[in-house]
């Protein structure tokens, strides 16, 4: 079951350590690589699994979008390899290991499982344009496979380019798991492939896992708040036309203060507008980018419909509060997990990492740091899927206990 937690400009890459590595522990192997060429950064992947856990039986894998094309061929040559025919996973900026972060070049991160028998199932794919016959199809194999029973989590991918996917995340977190964790592709060549099985392309695809399979989750931020929260007072669509009966525009200035709004290109990239979720304290929101501002007509525009009457509060990527509410986070999910996990996943935003954090690895150093040597693998993504929202600057991190 799973217990849960509510709450660019690309800089150049140092060198992020060993070329391959690996980790294994309870039942679980993570393994990880880079190269310049896919042959040789799968074969070296491949090595480092090769002692698997006794019944290994799944795997997740993530490539960073260099080797996107080669997709097909790397998962072919790690199912000869290891023996294991289920796998699910997706393509991303860049990919992560146990302390260690891949940007920008290619390489791959593999967690492999020994899972119980019948304890998954992997469904692909659930396309955006028809959502309601994939679902329904998804619950008929699902009554099949639990009975009555509700899976415990789903773990998932999704394909950014589609208009309707955080209607089909909501969809499926309401008629099939109550809770998802994952991330959106996130890919420099217009190629968003996911693996379910096989590659597939478009909708959201993955893995539901029994109540057995028990797991902690956690969520952490990264932008802070820098304005009171606020009400919306007239919108259409996208465009927020009044903040609490006044102009917009007029509002986010003074939110930002006098130094940001007497140079206004200096907001690209450092300001945001949030929307704090229903039911929860405003340590648990929405992130979504400013896509305009019209200074004429009072008007700011989102990345996200809105709505009169929804709440809103204005905040800025802040590398100290992003660093202390990680740390924040990874206390209470160890805390939950008693102390110890068996492997993790960990979905990050491209515009966490090396953007927010520097090019020493540093987020995946502070999860090293908590938990030690945790097999873990993962992917920097597109928008970031917990509960039944797709977040942004994020991160959502997934242990096996």
């Amino acid at each position: 079951m799973a217990d849960e937690d509510s709450g660019e400009s690309v800089m150049p890459a140092a060198d992020p350590g060993p070329k391959s590595g690996s980790l294994a522990a309870g039942g679980f192997r993570a393994a990880w690589a880079r190269d310049g060429e896919w042959g040789p950064a799968v074969k070296a992947c491949a090595s480092e699994l090769d002692s698997l856990p006794e019944g290994a039986n799944f795997g997740f894998l993530y490539l960073t979008d260099a080797f996107t094309k080669d997709m097909p061929s790397i998962l072919t040559f790690l199912r000869e390899k290891t023996g294991i025919q289920n796998w699910v996973g997706t393509v991303g900026l860049g990919v992560l290991g146990n302390g260690v972060e891949y940007h920008d070049r290619g390489a791959l991160s593999v967690l492999v499982a020994a899972l119980p028998e019948a304890s998954f199932k992997i469904f692909s794919t659930i396309e955006g344009d028809a959502p309601e016959q994939g679902l329904s199809e998804l619950l008929e194999s699902q009554r099949q496979w639990l009975g009555e029973e509700r899976p415990g989590l789903a773990i998932v991918h999704g394909d950014p380019r589609n208009v309707r996917l955080t209607e089909v995340i909501e969809e499926l977190a309401e008629s099939t798991a109550p809770f998802l964790v994952g991330g959106l592709a996130a890919s420099r060549i217009g190629e968003f492939p996911q693996v379910a099985d096989r590659v597939v392309d478009g909708g959201v695809s993955g893995v539901l896992l029994k109540p057995e399979i028990e797991v902690v989750t956690g969520l952490t931020q990264g932008c802070s708040p820098i304005g009171p929260l606020r009400e919306v007072t007239q919108a259409q669509d996208n465009v927020i036309k009044e903040i609490d009966g006044r102009p917009a525009f007029e509002v986010f200035k003074e939110d930002i203060g006098e130094l940001l709004s007497r140079d206004l290109r200096r907001i690209a990239g450092y300001i945001f507008a949030a929307f704090p979720m229903h039911n929860s304290d405003m340590g648990d929101y929405l992130v979504r980018n400013l896509m305009a501002l019209d200074t004429e007509r009072g008007w700011v525009s989102v990345g996200e419909n809105v709505e009169p009457g929804r709440k809103l509060l204005f905040c800025r990527r802040d590398h100290a509060a992003a660093e202390q509410d990680m740390r924040r986070m990874l206390k209470d999910v160890k805390a939950r997990c008693g102390g110890t996990a068996r492997a993790g996943l960990y979905y990050s935003c491209v515009g966490r990492g090396q953007n927010l954090f520097g090019s020493e690895s540093q987020e995946m150093k502070m999860i090293q740091e908590e938990f030690g040597d945790l097999p873990i693998a993962g992917f920097f993504a597109n928008g970031e899927i917990s509960r039944d929202r797709v977040y942004g600057y994020t991160g959502v991190l997934t242990l096996f206990r």
